[in-house]
């Protein structure tokens, strides 16, 4: 092996490939601690600081070890610029003949099957027919011969159009084996380069959904597999809860529905009774998520069995289902397709009397969310640190875990007995950036408490005059996409009292790819935004010069999850609030916060309005887990830094 610290001096071969790189003395001990652990099948958790350069410091050991290696990102954007940029640069600055896949879920992939029966029936997969293009320019890239299938690839037609759901398939709707393209199938051949290659790029979601509950058939990958590194480890916890417990959505059921008529159409036409049973389902599907007239909530189970709507909308759902199963085993022998609709609706029978059952186990928190126009039932774990240390003891390989937030003060024990992890060692790098000098901490001393009826009120108000010292340049950053919108009525009202023309962007307005573009180039605007712009975002530069937080990021307490885990804690004699409250509180925050210095040149001030961090006793805990910033409760000192840092308005 080379030696790392030839590699990342100032004058190694990082240096010569790739732009702009600096030495970082953070970089090469992570990378050193990261070969280390690879070479002896141990389990590191690194956490290292915005700036160190954690991309570099463990593909460098990655694409040096010698064997296969999984990088598991938080994100598919991630896994992208991973794979066409990352990768590539550093593989060319080594000069090792190492062979990489990106592999991703079957839903990023165009499925022929699907493909050719939706263009076969377009009048079933169209409620907008403005979409139809883009069924015709997706039909085009699939028959390409240098055509990967992924969906990223074709950058005409949009993310979120409605088309894509027609022509990818999911777990439930994949024939695998049984569909007359699995020879040629884009997912199969992305799994074939992936089973051959040295390093192999997926994301969270992928690795549990596949790796550890073998849904998905890449179980093949793991045996081979020398290391596993996870990036954005932070994430792993809600990942990890997700696909460690169960759920079932009205979504899917109307997808069943509408899968059932479609191959219906094609092998069952002479079954009269089975138009009247797939509408009779829809119906009770929708019916059941009207029973519920808010939006984004989420209520436990017991909550749910006071509602009679409810509960008499379930009964009716599991009537409706179990008599389209019926008819299904009858017509399933006519189609693979109807067959694969036949075990798909008995599995969600099964699944739902299992939500149902008052016997079932008393690990698990059964709940229910509410999106606009979805219900979920959900079945989670209270805890998956049990189920989590399992996998890593029975695949002996090295396990690293990184992240620029894993940490409350470097004390790593709330990760550490989340995730199971024992005797892992753990090491926190810190941030190579001069943030004494390069930021402010800024904690209004005018604000109460958020309990207070107008908190919205008085941190907009408090935000004003900051606003003009940065002269727009900011994230305003909520806890809720409630007091998101309330921020941003307020601010529109405030802006036009003042005559103030900062551009005010509000988080789904438009993609968030397209938000953060336009922020960058009006160059003053507002970007008001909830958690899809915590974590994830590197806005570099002075576009960016303010981040500005409602509140401390506690979850609410009525959440049906927290609230049992809460429980359990307590019950167990532990403190809730200190021993996971707090920490998974912090963490959030330490994301949201890093969102200001993204750059040596960067400067810029945290306004963070509540002013429990500095009232609570848990506050010192909080800020001191935060970068090493100047901290003030003074607005004079907030226009003063902007003035010292020529970021003042012009006059």
């Amino acid at each position: 092996m080379l030696d790392l610290k030839s590699i990342f001096a100032s004058d190694g071969l990082l240096s010569g490939q790739i732009p702009g790189y600096r030495e970082r003395s953070q970089q090469l001990e992570m990378a050193e601690a990261i070969a280390e652990t690879m070479e002896n099948n141990g389990v590191l958790i690194a956490e290292a600081g915005t700036g160190t350069g954690k991309t570099f410091a463990y593909l460098v050991p990655a694409l040096l070890a010698g064997g296969k290696v999984i990088i598991s990102t938080g994100t598919k954007t991630l896994q992208d610029q991973l794979f066409n940029r990352d990768i590539p640069g550093v593989r060319a600055a080594l000069n090792v003949p190492v062979s990489v896949a990106l592999l991703k879920g079957r839903a990023n992939y165009v499925c022929r099957y699907h493909l050719e029966r939706t263009l076969h029936d377009e009048h079933l997969a169209f409620v907008n027919r403005s979409e139809v293009k883009y069924l015709q320019q997706i039909e085009r890239y699939a028959a390409q011969k240098s055509s990967n299938g992924d969906r990223s690839g074709l950058t005409a037609v949009p993310e979120d159009a409605s088309v894509w759901h027609h022509v990818t398939a999911t777990r439930e709707n994949c024939l695998g084996t049984e569909c007359p393209h699995y020879k040629n199938c884009f997912l199969m051949e992305a799994r074939k380069k992936a089973l051959a290659a040295d390093i192999v790029v997926v994301n969270h979601h992928l690795f549990f959904a596949d790796v550890m509950l073998r849904d998905e058939g890449l179980t093949e990958l793991l045996p081979a597999c020398n290391s596993v590194i996870f990036d954005e480890a932070h994430q792993l916890p809600e990942t990890a809860s997700l696909f460690f417990g169960e759920s079932i959505s009205t979504g899917q059921l109307l997808d069943l529905a509408h899968d059932t008529k479609a191959e219906a159409l094609q092998a069952a036409r002479d079954c009269l009774i089975l138009p009247d049973t797939i509408a009779a389902l829809e119906k009770s599907a929708r019916d059941l998520r009207l029973t519920i007239t808010e939006d984004h909530v989420r209520f436990s189970l017991p909550v749910m069995k006071k509602k009679p709507a409810f509960t008499a909308a379930l009964k009716s759902l599991q009537e409706k289902l179990v008599e389209l199963a019926d008819i299904l085993e009858d017509q399933a022998e006519r189609s693979e397709g109807l067959e694969n609709c036949w075990r798909r609706a008995n599995d969600h029978i099964s699944l739902i009397k299992r939500w149902c059952d008052d016997a079932e186990t008393a690990e698990n928190v059964r709940w229910v969310e509410v999106y606009s126009r979805v219900m979920q039932l959900n079945s989670t774990p209270l805890s998956i640190a049990e189920i989590f240390g399992r996998q890593l003891a029975a695949m002996p390989r090295a396990w690293i875990f990184t992240s620029a937030t894993l940490s409350v003060n470097k004390n790593f024990d709330h990760y550490v007995g989340e995730m199971g992890l024992g005797d892992a060692r753990s090491v926190s790098w810190d941030s190579p950036f001069n943030f004494p000098e390069q930021a402010l901490m800024y904690v209004p001393a005018t604000i109460p408490e958020p309990h207070h009826k107008d908190y919205i009120g008085y941190i907009v108000r408090a935000a004003m005059p900051v606003l003009k010292a940065s002269r727009g340049r900011a994230f305003f950053l909520c806890t809720s996409l409630r007091a998101m919108q309330q921020v941003h009525e307020q601010l529109t009202v405030a802006f036009e009292s003042e005559h103030i023309d900062y551009p005010l962007l509000l988080q789904g307005e438009a993609s968030r790819s397209g938000m953060l573009k336009r922020f960058s180039e009006l160059g003053n605007a507002v970007l008001i935004g909830s958690h899809s712009f915590w974590e994830g975002i590197d806005v570099r530069g002075a576009a960016l010069s303010l981040v500005i937080i409602d509140k401390l990021p506690f979850a609410p307490p009525d959440d049906p999850v927290l609230s049992a885990r809460i429980d359990k804690i307590n019950s167990q004699g532990g403190n809730a609030f200190m021993d996971y409250q707090l920490p998974r509180a912090v963490i959030s925050l330490k994301q949201g916060a890093g969102r200001l210095i993204r750059d040596e040149s960067d400067c810029g001030v945290l306004m963070i309005c509540d002013p429990r961090l500095t009232t609570k006793p848990y506050g010192r805990k909080i800020w001191k887990s935060l970068p090493p910033m100047k901290r003030t409760r003074q607005l004079v000192d907030v226009e003063h830094f902007f003035q010292q840092k020529s970021l003042s308005p012009a006059h």
